[in-house]
């Protein structure tokens, strides 16, 4: 399962023990498994057509086999090969071709090398476009968790990277709302039952939200840092990342979430709701407060704390005596909720896999 996978560069395969650092989380990645494709289809379509969708499969797999530890070159190299491969697979969708269930296309997911095979053309249809949301997550991460060589340096995210994160995690929504009003619909009931967990139709609306969510905890990050945005702009934005992890915890209530992977999205929403809606209390007693919420991505529970706590300041200024009995709670609450943040922050942390979020 990748986790916003975000590892150090290194030789060899897969390395188990290093502990992944998540900004934007990924229930998995799939990759597609090597499958003859030529075999099947020979004397149904032309040759060129059946070479041409063999070889530009056996590009996405070569391509896809060390994307785990893949730079922003390698993502958008087969983001590219994917674009280019999807039109073509699309083509045995066609009703008239009778071609959709001809041939057994295979995909695994790279932690765990769990493979599912199925002969549904729609299948890998679903599977690819999957596979460009997940890569477009992917990529926020790397833009997000920079890596400058020095180990254990910071280096600050700029804002044109910000932006470009936000265009990803768009685009990665947009993948997954058309995987499941346009895709999943086409797809018979009796083969949706053989589908992994994580692509069953509320893992993939979640996730889709989630990443609007995630987008508009950026955009409070760029409101917070620009001096002539608002404050109802940046109440408007807390208020919207609220509702959408909301909506995102929700379309998994009705979801089979035994298995690791939604047992860790479940963590992931439960601590980011959570959060954002101390965001959005901020944003409504104090504008002082509001500033630096994203420097990195996950440093909200120390600013909860500090939002109560100035609050709490400013309540004791007062002459009324509920003046100082309202601060007194306040700085109570601070307490409370910091602790609360950082058992969400160390569930989701040590849930398999292990990461870590900052």
């Amino acid at each position: 399962m990748g986790c916003g996978a975000s590892v150090p560069n290194g030789k060899g395969r897969k390395r188990r023990s290093v502990v992944q650092e998540v900004a934007v989380f990924i229930p998995t990645i799939r990759v597609p498994v090597a499958t003859d494709v030529v075999q099947p289809l020979r004397g149904l379509v032309s040759k060129e057509l059946v070479d041409r969708l063999a070889t530009l499969r056996s590009n996405v797999v070569a391509l896809a086999e060390d994307i785990y530890h893949g730079d922003m070159s390698a993502v958008s190299e087969l983001q590219r090969a994917l674009e280019e491969y999807l039109p073509v697979v699309l083509g045995l969708t066609a009703k008239e071709s009778r071609l959709e269930a001809s041939v057994q296309f295979s995909w695994r997911t790279i932690d765990d090398d769990q493979e599912c095979c199925l002969a549904s053309a729609w299948y890998e249809v679903l599977s690819v476009v999957h596979m460009m949301a997940m890569l477009a997550l992917f990529e926020t991460n790397l833009k997000l968790i920079p890596r400058d060589g020095q180990n254990g340096a910071e280096k600050k995210v700029s804002e044109d990277s910000k932006k470009d994160v936000v265009d990803s995690l768009l685009r990665a929504s947009g993948c997954l709302d058309y995987s499941v009003h346009h895709i999943l619909v086409q797809i018979p009931a009796q083969i949706k039952k053989s589908f992994p967990s994580y692509l069953q139709e509320g893992m993939l609306e979640a996730i889709s939200i989630q990443s609007l969510a995630q987008c508009v905890e950026i955009q409070l990050g760029l409101a917070s840092e620009c001096e002539k945005a608002t404050l109802s702009v940046k109440r408007r934005l807390a208020c919207e990342q609220v509702s959408y992890f909301s909506k995102a915890h929700y379309c998994l209530s009705g979801c089979d979430t035994s298995d690791s992977y939604g047992k860790k999205l479940l963590l992931f929403l439960k601590w980011k709701w959570m959060d954002a809606k101390v965001a959005r209390i901020t944003t409504q007693t104090l504008k002082l407060l509001i500033c630096d919420i994203i420097n990195t991505m996950f440093h909200l529970i120390t600013f909860q704390a500090v939002a109560y706590y100035y609050h709490a300041l400013v309540l004791d200024k007062g002459s009324e005596p509920t003046n100082h009995i309202s601060a007194v709670c306040c700085l109570s609450a601070a307490d409370d909720i910091l602790a609360e943040s950082k058992r969400a922050c160390l569930s989701f942390c040590l849930a398999n896999p292990i990461t870590r979020s900052d």
